[in-house]
């Protein structure tokens, strides 16, 4: 384990989180109206990056198994670095949903390069590996609106954007430090020569039953995620609980994957040769069923206390799953295609965390809350379900 180059993963992750949720947390939707938007085009421009992810992030992954890591996670520091300078350009909302699907290509390459980098580099201990690197993505997240926040309190909107790239020059220059990896090995060196050979790979990955549920899972936590982010808060406040305390219901529940993942990364790994497989499966499964239970609980209570606790078991759910998923992907895919499996995930989970805030948008439109969190709710326990089954009859037939 190289842990110079892991330990600059890690601080690349932080801060290229941190400059791509300052810019639009809480400052994008503040700037779209003040360029005239309506709200439905304030959505939509929101909703834009994702949108990149899921088009860009399965070949940014194939790209890097056939270029190296190195060259990919620059190119994301090019656009971490430029696209905060176009939204000082921006003069409709048009541009600026524009400007948004130009730096969801930055997330959108660094996401599945990135964790295929540092499973690269971690032949053992990679779930323990991956925690750490999503905690230090998830810290960044969980700064930047505070900052954002305050620098829209002390001054103007285009100071955020100063910041934000001021952070993504730190990005690119702390990529530069990254070693390049030796693709030295005859697998590697044909890997990148024949294309027959990772077009096989390839179809091995899309009719590999269980890196499919993985990424179905990771769809549906994240669907979960995005729609509860953001309803919430207004449910919350339809029972009178004030905005210091929705603040702190999100506050414990970034608090709690930060401080779990690693954790729960190490723990996925504690299962020796053929057990280390299932462990993963089994702790995807409790997951799972923490985040089921908890959106079903989320709207049972009027209580901020207790609003708060459920929030931290969501994000406890979120973690056990999500430090498992990307490990257990990265141990059944091929060495030589597994930026292509990670890409796959990430694509797929980015289809799930932007609909799942449509899906329960849709849905509150004609039920209640409780109707809505409830169908959230099942489609997570139908999800366990359906993961458990698929994971039952792998041993053989679909691994790669």
């Amino acid at each position: 384990m190289k842990y110079s180059a892991f330990l600059v993963l890690c601080s690349v992750g932080g801060l290229a989180i941190f400059s791509s949720t300052i810019a639009k947390n809480p400052v994008l939707p503040i700037l779209a109206q003040t360029l005239g938007a309506n709200p439905a085009t304030i959505g939509a421009i929101a909703a834009a990056s994702t949108l990149t992810g899921i088009l860009v992030s399965f070949p940014a992954g194939l790209l890097s198994d056939y270029w190296g890591r190195k060259p990919l996670i620059l190119l994301a520091g090019v656009v971490f670095c430029s696209a905060p300078l176009a939204y000082l350009l921006v003069s409709t909302p048009r541009e600026l949903a524009l400007v948004r699907v130009y730096h969801g290509l930055a997330t959108a390459i660094l996401g599945p390069v990135a964790m295929a980098y540092v499973a690269d580099l971690a032949p053992t201990r990679r779930g323990e590996r991956l925690g750490w690197y999503s905690s230090f993505t998830l810290g960044g997240r969980a700064i930047a609106p505070i900052v954002g926040g305050l620098l829209l309190t002390i001054s103007t909107w285009q100071a955020v954007y100063a910041v934000c790239a001021i952070a993504g020059i730190l990005v690119l220059l702390a990529m530069k430090l990254l070693p390049n990896q030796s693709y030295g090995t005859n697998r590697h060196r044909e890997a990148r020569q024949n294309l027959a050979l990772n077009r096989m790979a390839i179809s091995k990955i899309f009719y590999n039953r269980t890196i499919l549920m993985t990424s179905l899972v990771e769809a549906a936590q994240f669907g979960a995620f995005g729609a509860v982010e953001a309803f919430l808060p207004l449910y919350a406040l339809s029972v009178g609980i004030n905005k210091t305390a929705v603040g702190l219901v999100f506050t414990s529940q970034v608090g709690v994957k930060v401080l779990a993942r690693p954790l729960m990364g190490r723990i996925s790994d504690a299962y020796g040769g053929l057990r280390l497989r299932h462990g993963r499966k089994r702790q995807i499964i409790l997951g799972l069923l923490l985040t089921s239970v908890s959106t079903f609980l989320f709207y049972q209570t009027k209580a901020a206390f207790l609003l708060v606790l459920i929030s931290a078991v969501f994000g406890l759910g979120i973690a056990i799953a999500s430090a498992a998923t990307s490990a257990l992907v990265a141990d059944l895919a091929p060495a030589n295609s597994r930026g292509t499996a990670l890409g796959i995930m990430s694509a797929i989970m980015d289809v799930g965390q932007a609909s799942g805030p449509i899906l329960l948008g849709f849905l509150l439109m004609y039920t209640s809350y409780q109707i809505s969190f409830s169908v959230v709710s099942g489609l997570l326990l139908a999800t366990a379900v359906l993961f458990t089954l698929a994971a039952r009859d792998t041993s053989s037939t679909s691994e790669v």
